[in-house]
């Protein structure tokens, strides 16, 4: 899959991670991809419903190790 941008949020809990991702997003063009890593385990559900609120798609979710990774796709 390739990204357009990546963020890396380690280190930061809710509700940083989202409004870096807000924020990422609005500076990018329809259709791009952004990469977000995360380490707080309440980022998974974070995701989900700021997708669902925001009408941006999130293409994936997975857990390596220690960090959350979500791709949003920017509406």
């Amino acid at each position: 899959m390739q990204v357009d941008r990546e963020l890396d949020t380690r280190g930061l809990n809710c509700p940083l991670p989202i409004l870096k991702a807000k924020k990422s997003l609005n500076d990018m063009a329809s259709g791009q991809l952004l990469k977000v890593v995360s380490t707080d385990p309440g980022s998974l559900r974070d995701f989900q419903a700021f997708a669902r609120q925001t009408g941006n798609e999130l293409v994936e979710q997975q857990t390596i190790g220690s960090d959350f990774i979500h791709v949003l796709k920017r509406r």
